[in-house]
């Protein structure tokens, strides 16, 4: 196999291979921890379902058992001849709204005696067997089994004990909207990702469900009686037959009562399609797939490219060698090597050798070496042709012969080569900045001097400069020029970024080893994207800046051990925190 060959294999087999199985590994631990989230949240959500359909039986078994055992129920014995009864029942059921369809008042023979719908009053009813049955408040309950249908009922009923005389008056029969289980249901299973709920009693019958499970047809059937199995480990994964075409998982909580209610052993099931609940997984999956897909183009493209380049200068010195073993004749080398064989060769392995120990220095010695030639060229070249230019543009604006526009143009050019020279001083500055020379300063005096220096250009654009000066011991160790430079030049950012009738305020403060110093306007302020970029030499944004005179208020502050930093100011602009230790600390 050629160099070529071996070279391309080995790229596509390190590049390919490794992206194939990180992302194999990423998508099989997400399916896994996507998965265990769906079961856990599934088995908590089943449990609060059970708990919430436990609840609200207890308070329809209380209303039961509470009502039966009311005064007015006693009007049973005078067959509530005056309707008081009647009326009771009819405002019960009206305070109530939705939760009763019907409440009734039954003689012995079953006969109704009184009751919400007066047009019941008289009729004959007949008793179903008891499905499930609770004791509350000295009172026995008795449910019959829900009628089926989107609107079925829920019927309870509970004697009534005469308190003058031995034996019942009859029995209060409360008829349920059961379709308020089914409407709980439903609610729950909103936003759930094609959830579905179902409530199955002892025997596995369904007898409530969300609205999926309804309209399939299951209400009342055991259709789902063997899900039950199992549900002491809360979650499964089971066949999604008769409920959906693929695998489900299934969240299960049996009722455990509430209150002294010991509730009636439901079990509530949530049911989850697999391929539903893992879409996302399976949509990270595509991307992946798409993701591969372009790694997979690139690292062909540069494995080629690069086994090319790489075998091209090999081939090269090969066919030289040949050429060589073959003729025993020293050939001219190949034109794109520029050396003899053996040449190159000490060339490279030398190269080797000293690559590693020079990498560093010679990035170190080539940003040094370019600002440093920049800085001396500028110096020794750059300034006294502009200082001639400038001389020259000022001599000709004396001349009382030149036109209008000559004058215009020779503005020009005095204007322009003024800021030249500022950059030009600004560049060497920062290329070569003074070492300080520490003495006590008073910092108060300072910032009081600066803000007189600069009053004539803050009244000339109406901005107030106030001091707030409340540090204890203003005075630190510093270079006082130096300082002044960088109090001028946060000011005069502060000048040239502030519209008329701008503020700008100037705070200090202390404590033992720190002097603060905040410098605050109420202008446009720096984006928080862009505050730490501020500090960075030739970055601005003010038009006709040169991004230099933050980056040396930085170099000095560093220089005398301080810190500083960009923020928002109260103002609603920005905000200059400098903090300057009393003792310099050494610090470059």
């Amino acid at each position: 196999m050629t160099i070529r060959k071996t070279l391309l294999v080995a790229f596509l087999s390190v590049g390919l291979l490794s992206a194939i199985l990180l992302a194999s590994l990423a998508f099989v631990k997400a399916r896994e921890a996507v998965q265990a989230e769906i079961e856990r949240n599934l088995a908590i959500q089943a449990t609060g379902v059970a708990a919430d359909i436990d609840k609200m039986m207890f308070e329809r078994l209380q209303n039961a058992a509470t009502w039966s055992q009311l005064d007015i129920m006693q009007d049973m014995q005078v067959r509530d001849v005056d309707k008081r009864l009647s009326h009771f029942l009819a405002g019960l059921q009206a305070g109530y709204q939705d939760v009763y369809l019907d409440l009734s008042c039954v003689d012995p023979q079953g006969r109704v005696v009184s009751s919400s719908d007066a047009a019941r009053v008289g009729q004959q009813v007949a008793s179903q067997p008891v499905w499930l049955g609770a004791s509350l408040s000295n009172a026995r309950i008795e449910l019959e089994s829900p009628v089926a249908g989107e609107a079925g009922a829920l019927l309870m009923r509970v004697p009534l004990v005469s308190t003058f005389a031995s034996g019942t008056l009859g029995q209060l029969r409360l008829k349920l909207d059961w379709s308020e289980m089914n409407d709980m249901l439903d609610q729950a299973t909103r936003g759930g990702g094609g959830r579905t709920l179902a409530i199955l009693d002892r025997e596995g019958r369904l007898i409530a469900a969300s609205r999926s499970l309804r309209e399939r047809g299951l209400l009342l059937g055991t259709a789902l009686a063997g899900w039950r199995t199992g549900t002491g480990q809360a979650v499964s994964l089971r066949a999604g037959a008769p409920v959906a075409a693929s695998e489900v998982i299934v969240g299960a909580a049996r009722s455990h009562g509430y209150a002294n209610f010991a509730g009636f052993g439901w079990t509530t099931l949530i049911i989850q399609p697999v391929d539903q609940a893992l879409a996302p997984v399976h949509r990270m999956a595509l991307i992946f797939l798409g993701l591969l897909s372009l790694i997979a183009l690139l690292t062909v493209s540069m494995a080629t490219w690069v086994s090319r380049e790489i075998a091209r200068p090999i081939t090269a010195l090969t066919g030289f060698a040949r050429g060589y073993m073959r003729n025993k004749v020293l050939q001219v080398p190949p034109v794109a090597q520029g050396g003899e064989v053996g040449e190159l060769t000490e060339a490279f392995v030398q190269m080797v050798r000293d690559i590693d120990q020079s990498q560093q220095n010679l990035v170190r010695a080539s940003k040094l070496a370019v600002v440093g030639e920049m800085s001396s060229v500028i110096a020794h070249e750059v300034r006294t042709p502009l200082g001639i230019l400038r001389s020259s543009a000022q001599m000709l604006q004396r001349e009382s012969a030149l036109s209008d526009e000559g004058r215009e143009l020779v503005g020009f050019i005095e204007s322009e080569t003024e800021r030249l020279n500022r950059l030009v001083s600004a560049m060497l500055d920062t290329a070569r900045p003074r070492a300080p020379s520490y003495v006590a300063v008073d910092m108060h005096d300072l910032i009081r001097k600066s803000i007189a220096m600069l009053g004539a250009q803050a009244g000339k654009k109406q901005v107030s400069v106030t001091a707030s000066l409340l540090a204890a011991q203003p005075v630190v160790e510093c270079d006082a020029e130096q300082m002044t430079q960088v109090l001028l030049n946060l000011l005069m950012n502060g000048l040239q970024i502030l519209a008329q009738g701008g503020h700008i305020e100037i705070a200090t403060h202390d404590d033992a080893r720190t002097l603060f110093i905040d410098i605050a306007d109420d202008g446009p302020g720096i984006a928080p994207a862009e505050r730490a970029r501020v500090f960075e030499a030739f970055f601005f944004k003010r038009e006709g800046g040169i991004g230099l005179g933050l980056a040396i208020v930085q170099q000095i502050v560093s220089a005398h051990g301080g810190e500083i930093e960009a923020l928002e100011s109260r103002l609603g602009g920005a905000l200059f925190r400098i903090r300057l230790p009393r003792t310099p600390t050494g610090a470059v």
